[in-house]
């Protein structure tokens, strides 16, 4: 019986793509780096998740992370300027960003009250709380596991076991792995980690990208469809 939910936050709740066009166009039109178009964006997101799938196997650590994406970045669009300076300020720009996915709040409404609702989520805690905070959805969550201050990032068994730790902190009757769902857009992350752990597992998938039989236990494309599964 699923008792907990566990949400990703971007692309799950927050919408990041959106967010990086908005960054990318005003970043370019402000520094002077030339046309910003979708393929401008396609080259990000390519170089983005590869940098995100190597920081899953603990190969590059956040830190890292942001010293050269930027650059790789530019430097695959052929344009000169300084990664890091760029980071700086897509950063700046990420901490106050707060666009909601479509159905976001309508479940959260939805789910409050019936489920313990935890955030799970990759990514600086200042930045992620801030912006659950100014999306005004902080409040519809009592547990917020980020992969900096928990000090282990998704899919790791560590970051998942910080998270039974924590859940179980306090309670009278105590949670089990299988009474826990995790919801997220990404496989390799959040669906892979829950799934090691013992958690059922929900891929909010909204691009309906091919899904193998059997990856995770449920697969949604519009946030909506949670209510019928929950």
């Amino acid at each position: 019986m699923i008792k907990v939910v566990l949400f990703d936050v971007d692309n799950t709740l927050l919408d990041f793509d959106q967010y990086v066009k908005d960054a990318m166009k005003n970043g370019f039109e402000k520094f002077g780096l030339g046309k910003y178009d979708d393929d401008t964006f396609a080259v990000f997101t390519k170089v983005n998740s590869a940098l995100w799938h190597t920081l899953e196997r603990g190969e590059l650590s956040f830190e890292e992370l942001k010293k050269v994406r930027w650059n790789l970045v530019f430097e695959a669009l052929g344009i000169s300027f300084d990664g890091v300076y760029f980071e700086n300020y897509f950063r700046d720009f990420l901490f106050d960003s707060a666009i909601p996915i479509e159905g976001a709040y309508d479940l959260l409404n939805s789910l409050k009250g019936k489920y313990v609702l935890g955030v799970a989520s990759n990514g600086p805690y200042d930045q992620q709380i801030n912006r659950l905070k100014v999306s005004n959805m902080l409040d519809y969550f009592s547990h917020f596991f980020i992969s900096e201050e928990i000090g282990h990032s998704k899919p790791s068994l560590a970051f998942f076991d910080v998270c039974m730790e924590r859940l179980n902190q306090n309670v009278q009757e105590k949670f089990e792995p299988s009474n826990v769902m995790i919801v997220g857009d990404s496989l390799s992350s959040d669906i892979a980690g829950g799934r090691q752990c013992g958690m059922k597992t929900c891929f909010f998938n909204p691009k309906n990208k091919p899904v193998e039989s059997g990856v995770c236990d449920f697969v949604v494309t519009k946030l909506c469809q949670l209510k019928g599964i929950l």
